[in-house]
C-alpha cells in the first residue's frame, strides 16, 4: 500500500514538472527580429529561457521555440 502511494506521488510530481519541461511557443511577424521579440516576451512572461527550433520566412516569418525553466 505504501509503495502505491509513493508511486502515485512520483507520477503526480513528474507530471507537474514535466508539463513545463519543454513547452513550445510560436510567433508570426514580418521580420525575424520581430518574431524573436515575441518569443522572448512569451518566455519572459513564463519565467523561462527559450531556444529557437525553427524559423521560416515566406511572406511572413514564422518562428517556433521551446521554453524551459
Amino acid at each position: 500500500m505504501n509503495t502505491i502511494k509513493t508511486f502515485v506521488a512520483v507520477v503526480a510530481l513528474s507530471s507537474a514538472f514535466g508539463a513545463f519541461a519543454s513547452q513550445t511557443v510560436t510567433a508570426t511577424d514580418t521580420t525575424l527580429s520581430g518574431a524573436e521579440a515575441q518569443i522572448a516576451a512569451k518566455a519572459k512572461d513564463a519565467g523561462a529561457s527559450y531556444r529557437i527550433t525553427e524559423a521560416f520566412s515566406g511572406n511572413q516569418v514564422h518562428m517556433t521555440a521551446e521554453l524551459s525553466k
